[in-house]
């Protein structure tokens, strides 16, 4: 497994995965020769590999995929020490609850990788208190009468806002830390005639990259 994950035409380490991943399995027991800032693991998975090394795993996600009731949501589930499903899309406060108090049973030093899917900024473009409704959703998979992108554009830009405030107080604990800020993927807002993901196009596979690693931002 490899972070696939990058900046198009970087030659910084980290920012380009051919140069050096943040996160790289071991492949045959082979000795690896990576940036120093790279996470050297050995398991089945990322998470595994965390673990092997003494990692308290932690997951919370909030869209459908992370339904445990489901086959995919219980692999999911599978590598992590203490696993939640939000229940729906919009529970960003809930979710940062339960984190909090899973971070506070670790022990003293007990280090820690913790996997937050935040569902807010996906469609339909809603957060606790927004001053509009969740539905229609100005960008419908297939397009329609309620598709808009400048009002799609608003509303992510809304939650984004939200999502940022409310995740201030858990960036700041892990400060010191590692911490990769990335979106799984972005939206058509009528590009080609197109609406929504689950297709290849640059607006689709284009997010965004915040990366801090053991406490040091990495520019490009």
């Amino acid at each position: 497994m490899e972070l696939t994950l990058g900046v198009v035409g970087s030659s910084v380490p980290l920012l380009n995965p051919k140069v050096a991943k943040v996160f790289l399995l071991k492949a045959g027991g082979r000795q690896l020769n990576q940036d120093a800032h790279s996470f050297d693991l050995d398991g089945a998975n990322v998470i595994e590999g965390f673990r092997r090394q003494g990692y308290c795993t932690i997951c919370s996600g909030a869209v459908a995929w992370f339904d445990t009731t489901t086959d995919t949501g219980a692999v999911l589930a599978q590598p992590f020490d203490q696993f939640q499903f939000a229940g729906d899309t919009w529970s960003l406060n809930s979710q940062l609850d339960w984190i909090d108090a899973r971070l506070q049973e670790l022990q003293p030093e007990e280090p820690c990788f913790l996997f937050l899917n935040v569902g807010e900024t996906h469609i339909p473009y809603w957060h606790q208190g927004a001053p509009w409704p969740r539905w229609p959703s100005p960008c419908e998979p297939l397009g329609g009468p309620s598709c808009s992108a400048l009002e799609s554009r608003r509303r992510q830009r809304a939650c984004l806002a939200w999502v940022d405030q409310q995740l201030a107080p858990l960036l700041q604990r892990f400060s010191a830390g590692t911490v990769l800020v990335c979106a799984d993927h972005g939206d058509c807002w009528g590009e080609n005639g197109l609406w929504a993901h689950g297709f290849s196009h640059p607006a689709i596979l284009t997010v965004p990259l915040i990366l801090r690693v053991r406490g040091e931002p990495v520019h490009a």
